[in-house]
C-alpha cells in the first residue's frame, strides 16, 4: 500500500510548482526568507544522507523550494523530529495500526493529524488515540474553521482558540458574590 501511496502522491506533487506568485504557473510562493530555505534544505539533505529516498523536489533557489517528497524517513533523521515549515512531505513506513499509532505519537509536537481509511469506524477509533489537538479523517491536516477549536498538544501551541474554546482560553471562569445586607452566620 505504501508504494502505491508514494506513487500517487508523487504524481500530484509533480503538478505543483513553487515560484513567483505573479506567475500563473506557480501554485506555491516563496518561503519566509533565504535562511528558511537553507534550513529546510539541510533537513532534506540530512535525510537523504542517512538513507531516505528523495522521490521528487528538493530544488532550492533562494527562498523558493520546490515541493518535496521523501520516502523511508526514519527516527535517525532530523526531519523525523523537526518541523520543516516548508513544502516537504515525508513517508514513514510502518505495519499495522499499533505500529502506525506509535509512529504518529512519537513526536514532541501535536497540532494536527490526518488518518485516511476506507474503514471510518477504525479511523475514528484510531483518531481517539492520536496525540494531537486536531485530527481529520480522510481530509488534510491544513484545515480550520473559526467556530471550531484550533490548537495543539505537547509542544504545539498554547491551548485552543476558536468558537467556544476561545472564550474558555482567553477568559478565566470565576465566582464572585456581593453581600448587600447582613447575613446571619451559624457562629
Amino acid at each position: 500500500m505504501a508504494d502505491a501511496f508514494v506513487a500517487k502522491l508523487s504524481a500530484k506533487i509533480e503538478t505543483l510548482r513553487a515560484g513567483n506568485p505573479d506567475d500563473s504557473e506557480s501554485v506555491l510562493g516563496s518561503l519566509v526568507d533565504v535562511g528558511a530555505g537553507t534550513r529546510i534544505k539541510a533537513l532534506i539533505d540530512d535525510a537523504v544522507d542517512l538513507g531516505a529516498t528523495l522521490v521528487i523536489g528538493g530544488q532550492l533557489q533562494g527562498s523558493i523550494l520546490q515541493p518535496t517528497l521523501l520516502d523511508g524517513v526514519t527516527d535517525t533523521m532530523r526531519l523525523y523530529r523537526e518541523e520543516s515549515f516548508g513544502p516537504v512531505a515525508v513517508v514513514i513506513r510502518g505495519e499495522g495500526d499499533e505500529a502506525l499509532l506509535r509512529l504518529a505519537n512519537d513526536s514532541e509536537f501535536g497540532l494536527s493529524a490526518a488518518i485516511f481509511s476506507r474503514d471510518t469506524s477504525r479511523a475514528l477509533a484510531l483518531a481517539q488515540r492520536v496525540e494531537s489537538g486536531i485530527c481529520h479523517i480522510n481530509g488534510p491536516t491544513v484545515h480550520d474553521e473559526a467556530q471550531m477549536p484550533f490548537g495543539g498538544v505537547k509542544s504545539s501551541g498554547y491551548g485552543s482558540f476558536g468558537g467556544k474554546a476561545s472564550v474558555e482560553h482567553f477568559t478565566q471562569l470565576r465566582w464572585v458574590t456581593l453581600q448587600n445586607g447582613p447575613r446571619h452566620y451559624p457562629i
